[in-house]
Protein backbone atom coordinates (compact mmCIF):
# COMPACT_ATOMS: atom_id res chain seq x y z
CA UNK A 1 0.00 0.00 0.00
CA UNK A 2 1.29 3.44 -0.89
CA UNK A 3 1.45 5.60 2.21
CA UNK A 4 0.05 9.13 2.14
CA UNK A 5 2.70 11.66 1.05
CA UNK A 6 3.26 13.34 4.39
CA UNK A 7 6.35 14.64 6.15
CA UNK A 8 6.90 11.87 8.69
CA UNK A 9 10.02 10.12 9.83
CA UNK A 10 8.90 6.84 8.24
CA UNK A 11 8.21 8.47 4.87
CA UNK A 12 11.43 10.51 4.85
CA UNK A 13 13.50 7.39 5.42
CA UNK A 14 11.58 5.34 2.89
CA UNK A 15 11.88 7.99 0.17
CA UNK A 16 15.51 9.01 0.74
CA UNK A 17 17.33 5.69 1.07
CA UNK A 18 18.09 3.25 -1.72
CA UNK A 19 16.63 -0.27 -1.27
CA UNK A 20 19.83 -1.86 0.07
CA UNK A 21 20.53 0.87 2.62
CA UNK A 22 16.83 0.98 3.53
CA UNK A 23 16.91 -2.70 4.49
CA UNK A 24 19.92 -2.11 6.71
CA UNK A 25 18.28 0.92 8.29
CA UNK A 26 15.02 -0.96 8.88
CA UNK A 27 16.86 -3.76 10.65
CA UNK A 28 18.58 -1.31 12.99
CA UNK A 29 15.63 1.00 13.66
CA UNK A 30 12.51 -1.16 13.29
CA UNK A 31 14.16 -4.46 14.21
CA UNK A 32 13.75 -6.22 10.87
CA UNK A 33 14.61 -5.58 7.24
CA UNK A 34 11.07 -5.92 5.96
CA UNK A 35 7.85 -4.55 7.49
CA UNK A 36 5.97 -7.72 6.43
CA UNK A 37 3.07 -5.77 4.96
CA UNK A 38 -0.19 -7.67 4.52
CA UNK A 39 -2.21 -7.49 1.34
CA UNK A 40 -5.68 -6.07 1.90
CA UNK A 41 -8.80 -6.32 -0.21
CA UNK A 42 -9.53 -3.84 -2.97
CA UNK A 43 -12.83 -3.10 -1.24
CA UNK A 44 -10.93 -2.12 1.92
CA UNK A 45 -8.66 0.22 -0.02
CA UNK A 46 -11.71 1.74 -1.68
CA UNK A 47 -13.35 2.24 1.71
CA UNK A 48 -10.25 3.96 3.09
CA UNK A 49 -10.16 6.31 0.11
CA UNK A 50 -13.87 7.10 0.17
CA UNK A 51 -13.88 7.69 3.93
CA UNK A 52 -10.50 9.42 4.08
CA UNK A 53 -8.58 7.23 6.49
CA UNK A 54 -5.16 5.66 6.15
CA UNK A 55 -5.10 1.86 5.95
CA UNK A 56 -1.93 -0.02 6.88
CA UNK A 57 -1.48 -3.75 7.53
CA UNK A 58 1.50 -5.75 8.83
CA UNK A 59 2.32 -9.07 10.45
CA UNK A 60 4.60 -10.50 13.14
CA UNK A 61 5.35 -14.21 12.93
CA UNK A 62 6.92 -16.63 15.38
CA UNK A 63 9.37 -19.46 14.77
CA UNK A 64 7.76 -22.76 13.82
CA UNK A 65 7.45 -25.14 16.77
CA UNK A 66 5.45 -28.12 17.99
CA UNK A 67 2.63 -25.87 19.17
CA UNK A 68 0.33 -24.61 16.42
CA UNK A 69 0.51 -20.87 15.66
CA UNK A 70 -1.73 -18.62 17.78
CA UNK A 71 -2.64 -16.07 15.15
CA UNK A 72 -4.69 -13.03 16.11
CA UNK A 73 -5.58 -9.99 14.01
CA UNK A 74 -5.73 -6.73 15.92
CA UNK A 75 -6.93 -3.33 14.75
CA UNK A 76 -5.90 0.11 16.02
CA UNK A 77 -8.13 3.08 15.18
CA UNK A 78 -6.98 6.69 15.45
CA UNK A 79 -9.37 9.47 14.50
CA UNK A 80 -10.25 13.14 14.80
CA UNK A 81 -13.50 14.70 15.93
CA UNK A 82 -15.94 15.72 13.19
CA UNK A 83 -18.06 18.65 14.29
CA UNK A 84 -17.03 21.88 16.03
CA UNK A 85 -17.06 21.52 19.79
CA UNK A 86 -19.78 24.18 20.03
CA UNK A 87 -22.32 21.84 18.42
CA UNK A 88 -24.67 19.79 20.59
CA UNK A 89 -23.08 16.87 22.39
CA UNK A 90 -25.53 14.44 20.83
CA UNK A 91 -24.65 15.62 17.32
CA UNK A 92 -20.91 15.52 18.02
CA UNK A 93 -21.15 11.97 19.31
CA UNK A 94 -23.35 10.74 16.46
CA UNK A 95 -20.95 12.18 13.88
CA UNK A 96 -18.08 10.25 15.45
CA UNK A 97 -20.20 7.07 15.54
CA UNK A 98 -20.86 7.38 11.80
CA UNK A 99 -17.14 7.69 11.07
CA UNK A 100 -16.08 4.87 13.38
CA UNK A 101 -18.68 2.43 12.08
CA UNK A 102 -17.23 2.72 8.57
CA UNK A 103 -13.72 2.04 9.85
CA UNK A 104 -14.85 -0.92 11.95
CA UNK A 105 -16.75 -2.33 8.98
CA UNK A 106 -13.49 -2.26 7.02
CA UNK A 107 -11.55 -3.86 9.86
CA UNK A 108 -14.10 -6.64 10.18
CA UNK A 109 -13.98 -7.33 6.44
CA UNK A 110 -10.23 -7.94 6.84
CA UNK A 111 -10.78 -10.49 9.60
CA UNK A 112 -9.75 -8.31 12.54
CA UNK A 113 -10.67 -9.94 15.86
CA UNK A 114 -9.68 -7.34 18.49
CA UNK A 115 -10.07 -3.58 18.06
CA UNK A 116 -8.93 -0.75 20.32
CA UNK A 117 -9.92 2.89 19.95
CA UNK A 118 -8.17 5.96 21.34
CA UNK A 119 -8.66 7.47 24.80
CA UNK A 120 -12.21 8.89 25.27
CA UNK A 121 -12.80 8.22 21.60
CA UNK A 122 -16.44 9.38 21.47
CA UNK A 123 -15.79 13.02 22.43
CA UNK A 124 -13.34 15.90 22.07
CA UNK A 125 -10.74 15.89 24.85
CA UNK A 126 -12.25 18.88 26.61
CA UNK A 127 -10.18 18.63 29.80
CA UNK A 128 -7.95 21.50 28.68
CA UNK A 129 -10.91 23.87 29.17
CA UNK A 130 -10.99 23.28 32.94
CA UNK A 131 -14.78 23.21 32.66
CA UNK A 132 -16.85 20.21 33.74
CA UNK A 133 -20.60 20.68 33.81
CA UNK A 134 -20.67 22.07 30.27
CA UNK A 135 -19.46 18.68 29.02
CA UNK A 136 -21.21 16.42 31.52
CA UNK A 137 -23.42 14.78 28.89
CA UNK A 138 -20.35 13.05 27.43
CA UNK A 139 -19.95 11.06 30.68
CA UNK A 140 -21.81 7.76 30.37
CA UNK A 141 -22.52 4.38 31.91
CA UNK A 142 -19.92 1.69 31.26
CA UNK A 143 -22.67 -0.83 30.52
CA UNK A 144 -25.60 1.17 29.11
CA UNK A 145 -24.06 4.36 27.72
CA UNK A 146 -24.58 5.35 24.06
CA UNK A 147 -21.05 4.52 22.90
CA UNK A 148 -21.11 1.17 24.69
CA UNK A 149 -24.45 0.22 23.14
CA UNK A 150 -23.18 1.33 19.72
CA UNK A 151 -20.08 -0.88 19.97
CA UNK A 152 -21.93 -3.81 21.54
CA UNK A 153 -23.98 -4.09 18.35
CA UNK A 154 -20.88 -4.05 16.14
CA UNK A 155 -19.05 -6.54 18.37
CA UNK A 156 -21.98 -8.94 18.17
CA UNK A 157 -22.42 -8.43 14.43
CA UNK A 158 -18.80 -9.21 13.57
CA UNK A 159 -17.62 -11.39 16.47
CA UNK A 160 -15.20 -8.68 17.61
CA UNK A 161 -13.60 -7.97 20.95
CA UNK A 162 -13.58 -4.16 21.28
CA UNK A 163 -11.70 -1.99 23.77
CA UNK A 164 -13.74 1.19 24.20
CA UNK A 165 -12.04 3.94 26.25
CA UNK A 166 -14.73 6.33 27.52
CA UNK A 167 -15.48 8.97 30.11
CA UNK A 168 -17.54 6.96 32.59
CA UNK A 169 -20.17 8.19 35.03
CA UNK A 170 -20.97 5.44 37.52
CA UNK A 171 -24.21 4.75 39.38
CA UNK A 172 -23.39 7.23 42.16
CA UNK A 173 -22.35 9.99 39.75
CA UNK A 174 -18.57 9.61 40.05
CA UNK A 175 -16.53 10.15 36.88
CA UNK A 176 -13.78 7.77 35.76
CA UNK A 177 -11.44 7.50 32.79
CA UNK A 178 -12.41 3.98 31.77
CA UNK A 179 -11.66 1.37 29.13
CA UNK A 180 -14.64 -0.93 28.62
CA UNK A 181 -13.91 -4.38 27.19
CA UNK A 182 -16.74 -5.78 25.05
CA UNK A 183 -16.57 -9.45 24.07
CA UNK A 184 -17.39 -11.07 20.74
CA UNK A 185 -20.99 -11.71 21.79
CA UNK A 186 -21.61 -8.06 22.57
CA UNK A 187 -21.38 -8.37 26.36
CA UNK A 188 -19.32 -6.16 28.66
CA UNK A 189 -16.53 -8.43 29.87
CA UNK A 190 -15.14 -5.88 32.30
CA UNK A 191 -13.39 -2.55 32.55
CA UNK A 192 -10.07 -0.94 33.45
CA UNK A 193 -9.80 2.39 35.23
CA UNK A 194 -6.93 4.76 34.44
CA UNK A 195 -4.41 4.38 37.27
CA UNK A 196 -2.18 7.42 36.76
CA UNK A 197 -3.55 10.91 36.12
CA UNK A 198 -1.54 13.92 34.90
CA UNK A 199 -1.82 16.85 37.27
CA UNK A 200 0.37 19.40 35.51
CA UNK A 201 -0.19 22.00 32.81
CA UNK A 202 -3.39 22.32 30.82
CA UNK A 203 -4.07 18.59 30.88
CA UNK A 204 -4.63 18.29 34.62
CA UNK A 205 -7.21 15.53 34.92
CA UNK A 206 -7.57 15.39 38.69
CA UNK A 207 -10.44 17.95 38.78
CA UNK A 208 -12.49 15.60 36.60
CA UNK A 209 -12.01 12.10 38.00
CA UNK A 210 -10.06 10.07 40.53
CA UNK A 211 -7.23 7.60 39.85
CA UNK A 212 -8.40 4.06 39.22
CA UNK A 213 -9.00 1.67 42.11
CA UNK A 214 -9.23 -1.63 40.24
CA UNK A 215 -5.53 -2.42 39.92
CA UNK A 216 -4.24 -4.07 36.76
CA UNK A 217 -6.90 -6.42 35.36
CA UNK A 218 -6.22 -8.76 32.45
CA UNK A 219 -9.16 -9.88 30.32
CA UNK A 220 -9.22 -13.47 29.07
CA UNK A 221 -11.00 -12.95 25.76
CA UNK A 222 -11.78 -15.53 23.11
CA UNK A 223 -8.73 -14.47 21.11
CA UNK A 224 -6.05 -13.42 23.63
CA UNK A 225 -5.40 -12.22 27.16
CA UNK A 226 -5.49 -8.46 26.86
CA UNK A 227 -4.93 -5.48 29.15
CA UNK A 228 -5.12 -1.71 28.91
CA UNK A 229 -2.68 0.98 30.04
CA UNK A 230 -4.47 4.28 29.43
CA UNK A 231 -2.44 7.23 28.10
CA UNK A 232 -0.38 8.77 30.95
CA UNK A 233 0.10 5.34 32.50
CA UNK A 234 2.68 4.58 29.84
CA UNK A 235 5.14 6.77 31.76
CA UNK A 236 4.97 4.37 34.72
CA UNK A 237 7.15 1.29 34.26
CA UNK A 238 5.45 -0.57 37.11
CA UNK A 239 2.09 -0.14 35.39
CA UNK A 240 3.39 -2.11 32.42
CA UNK A 241 5.10 -4.62 34.72
CA UNK A 242 1.96 -5.50 36.67
CA UNK A 243 -0.03 -6.13 33.49
CA UNK A 244 2.61 -8.60 32.37
CA UNK A 245 2.80 -10.33 35.75
CA UNK A 246 -0.98 -10.72 35.64
CA UNK A 247 -0.73 -12.58 32.34
CA UNK A 248 -1.32 -10.04 29.57
CA UNK A 249 -0.36 -11.13 26.05
CA UNK A 250 -1.34 -7.84 24.39
CA UNK A 251 -1.41 -4.44 26.12
CA UNK A 252 -3.23 -1.54 24.48
CA UNK A 253 -2.22 2.05 25.26
CA UNK A 254 -5.12 4.29 24.12
CA UNK A 255 -4.00 7.91 24.38
CA UNK A 256 -4.81 11.57 23.78
CA UNK A 257 -1.46 13.31 23.74
CA UNK A 258 -0.17 16.46 22.03
CA UNK A 259 3.21 17.16 20.46
CA UNK A 260 4.48 19.40 23.24
CA UNK A 261 3.72 16.69 25.78
CA UNK A 262 6.01 13.79 25.00
CA UNK A 263 6.17 13.19 21.26
CA UNK A 264 9.95 12.87 21.60
CA UNK A 265 9.52 9.63 23.56
CA UNK A 266 6.20 8.40 22.16
CA UNK A 267 8.03 5.95 19.92
CA UNK A 268 10.12 4.61 22.81
CA UNK A 269 7.93 3.95 25.84
CA UNK A 270 5.56 1.28 24.55
CA UNK A 271 8.36 -0.34 22.58
CA UNK A 272 10.49 -0.56 25.69
CA UNK A 273 7.55 -2.02 27.62
CA UNK A 274 7.09 -4.76 25.03
CA UNK A 275 10.74 -5.74 25.35
CA UNK A 276 10.88 -5.57 29.15
CA UNK A 277 7.68 -7.53 29.70
CA UNK A 278 7.55 -9.99 26.82
CA UNK A 279 4.22 -9.05 25.27
CA UNK A 280 2.81 -7.09 22.33
CA UNK A 281 2.09 -3.39 22.86
CA UNK A 282 -0.29 -1.26 20.82
CA UNK A 283 -0.11 2.53 21.11
CA UNK A 284 -3.08 4.52 19.81
CA UNK A 285 -3.19 8.32 19.77
CA UNK A 286 -5.92 10.64 18.54
CA UNK A 287 -5.30 13.00 15.65
CA UNK A 288 -6.43 16.42 14.47
CA UNK A 289 -6.94 19.84 16.04
CA UNK A 290 -9.69 20.48 18.59
CA UNK A 291 -10.80 24.07 19.29
CA UNK A 292 -12.79 25.15 22.33
CA UNK A 293 -14.39 28.47 23.24
CA UNK A 294 -13.17 29.52 26.67
CA UNK A 295 -15.27 31.27 29.30
CA UNK A 296 -12.89 34.24 29.08
CA UNK A 297 -13.91 34.83 25.48
CA UNK A 298 -10.83 33.40 23.76
CA UNK A 299 -10.20 29.99 22.24
CA UNK A 300 -8.16 26.99 23.28
CA UNK A 301 -6.59 24.72 20.68
CA UNK A 302 -5.01 21.30 21.05
CA UNK A 303 -3.41 19.38 18.18
CA UNK A 304 -2.82 15.64 18.42
CA UNK A 305 -0.23 13.76 16.43
CA UNK A 306 -1.60 10.25 15.86
CA UNK A 307 1.41 8.04 15.05
CA UNK A 308 -0.15 4.81 16.33
CA UNK A 309 2.05 1.71 16.13
CA UNK A 310 2.53 -1.88 17.34
CA UNK A 311 5.60 -3.48 18.91
CA UNK A 312 6.36 -7.19 19.26
CA UNK A 313 8.02 -8.66 22.38
CA UNK A 314 11.32 -9.01 20.51
CA UNK A 315 11.43 -5.23 20.01
CA UNK A 316 10.45 -5.21 16.33
CA UNK A 317 7.87 -2.56 15.54
CA UNK A 318 5.68 -1.35 12.72
CA UNK A 319 5.94 2.04 11.06
CA UNK A 320 3.51 4.54 12.56
CA UNK A 321 0.21 5.72 11.19
CA UNK A 322 -0.11 9.31 9.99
CA UNK A 323 0.43 12.33 12.23
CA UNK A 324 -2.44 14.11 10.46
CA UNK A 325 -5.05 11.65 9.24
CA UNK A 326 -7.54 9.17 10.63
CA UNK A 327 -6.18 5.68 10.35
CA UNK A 328 -6.73 1.95 10.75
CA UNK A 329 -3.74 -0.26 11.43
CA UNK A 330 -4.27 -4.00 11.09
CA UNK A 331 -1.60 -6.31 12.48
CA UNK A 332 -1.62 -10.09 12.43
CA UNK A 333 0.42 -11.43 15.34
CA UNK A 334 1.47 -14.89 16.52
CA UNK A 335 1.16 -15.01 20.30
CA UNK A 336 3.67 -17.87 20.43
CA UNK A 337 6.31 -15.17 19.98
CA UNK A 338 5.69 -14.02 23.57
CA UNK A 339 6.79 -17.35 25.04
CA UNK A 340 9.65 -17.74 22.60
CA UNK A 341 11.12 -14.35 23.51
CA UNK A 342 10.65 -14.91 27.24
CA UNK A 343 12.36 -18.29 27.03
CA UNK A 344 15.22 -16.84 25.00
CA UNK A 345 15.93 -13.78 27.15
CA UNK A 346 14.89 -15.06 30.57
CA UNK A 347 13.89 -11.68 31.98
CA UNK A 348 11.16 -13.25 34.14
CA UNK A 349 13.55 -15.77 35.69
CA UNK A 350 16.01 -13.03 36.66
CA UNK A 351 13.50 -10.36 37.71
CA UNK A 352 14.17 -10.53 41.50
CA UNK A 353 10.68 -9.42 42.45
CA UNK A 354 11.40 -10.40 46.04
CA UNK A 355 13.97 -7.67 46.64
CA UNK A 356 11.88 -5.05 44.86
CA UNK A 357 8.83 -5.99 46.94
CA UNK A 358 10.84 -5.60 50.15
CA UNK A 359 12.32 -2.25 49.19
CA UNK A 360 9.03 -0.88 47.87
CA UNK A 361 7.31 -1.86 51.10
CA UNK A 362 9.99 -0.06 53.11
CA UNK A 363 9.73 3.06 50.95
CA UNK A 364 5.96 3.08 51.21
CA UNK A 365 6.11 2.89 55.01
CA UNK A 366 8.52 5.85 55.07
CA UNK A 367 6.13 7.95 52.99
Amino acid sequence: MERHSELTFDNIIKNKLNPKVLKEFNKIYYGREDHCELKVKESSLKSSEENNFELAAYSFSAAQESRPPRLVKIGLIQHSVILPTCESIREQREAIFTKIEKIINTAASEGVQIICLEETWSMPFFLCTREKEKWAEFAESATKGPSVIFLKDLARKYGLVIVSPILEKDDVGTWWNTAVVIDEEGNVLGKHLKNHLPSVGSFSETPYYAPGNMGHPVFDTKYAKIAINICYGRHQALNWLMLGLNGAEIVFNPSATVAEFGESFWNIEARNAAIANGYFTCSINRVGTETFNSTSGGTIERTYYGSSYVTAPNGCRTPALSRLRDGLMIVEIDLNLNRQVRDQWGFNMTSRLDIYATELKELQSQN
